[in-house]
């Protein structure tokens, strides 16, 4: 996972819903991102989904933890044989 959500977190909810992997959930105080099923919705949207309707920009890089585009697609191809 290359995402983290930052304390500038308003719990607002509208990451959750737009995320196609279902890897954001509640946490307590702020919303957290699955590194397991975190794809920066490669395979779905050309930009991460969770960045653009973040009213606060708390979405974030995560220096300590960046995946390739390959790595990113791999994960994604493994989500998608799940659900069959």
């Amino acid at each position: 996972m290359s995402l983290i959500i930052t304390d500038e977190c308003i719990a607002c909810d509208a990451c959750r819903e737009e995320c196609p992997n279902s890897a954001i959930e509640e946490g307590d105080p702020i919303y957290m991102i699955d590194s397991d099923r975190c794809t920066e919705c490669v395979g779905h949207y050309e930009e991460p989904s969770c960045i653009e309707v973040c009213p606060v920009d708390c979405i974030i890089i995560d220096p300590d933890n960046q995946e390739t585009m390959e790595e990113l697609k791999f994960k994604y191809e493994q989500l998608m044989e799940e659900e069959v």
